[in-house]
């Protein structure tokens, strides 16, 4: 699937976590309409298509590629005070995964609730932790 398509396949177990996705192009709100209305992959959107043709947005993430009008994929996890918690850009030839975008979100999720702990590589939710202390040096 493509990548709207595969968080679009996802958006349930996202906003089961109180997650809103947004999806931002440098396009217009017509072409996201016409891209919506001629396209089947696109017609399953039901996640809010935001139009950038300002760049605005693109330049406030630093993902504006200047000379071709265009936005790097960036994909970035915002916590509840509007903090950017995690981020990852990808040139526009490399694509995402929804899978690995949600675990991601779940252990934002985890460090925000558990401050004093670490989630590993890896990790996944109910696994095992780290807390940080002198005996982790050196031992990981």
């Amino acid at each position: 699937p493509t990548e709207l398509e595969d968080l679009e396949n996802h958006y349930d177990a996202f906003q089961k976590l109180g997650c809103e996705i947004y999806s931002v192009s440098c396009d217009t709100e017509f072409v996201h309409k016409a891209w919506h209305d001629h396209s089947e992959r696109i017609a399953k959107i039901t996640y809010p298509m935001v139009a950038d043709p300002t760049h605005a947005l693109a330049r406030d993430f630093e993902v504006l590629i200047e000379s071709a009008g265009l936005a790097e994929r960036g994909t970035f996890i915002i916590n509840p005070e509007g903090k950017i918690v995690a981020y990852e850009v990808n040139a526009g030839n490399v694509g995402r995964n929804a899978d690995e975008l949600l675990r991601k979100v779940q252990a934002c999720q985890f460090v925000h609730a558990h401050g004093d702990e670490v989630c590993p590589a890896k990790w996944q939710p109910g696994a095992e932790t780290l807390k940080p202390s002198l005996d982790l040096v050196g031992a990981l």
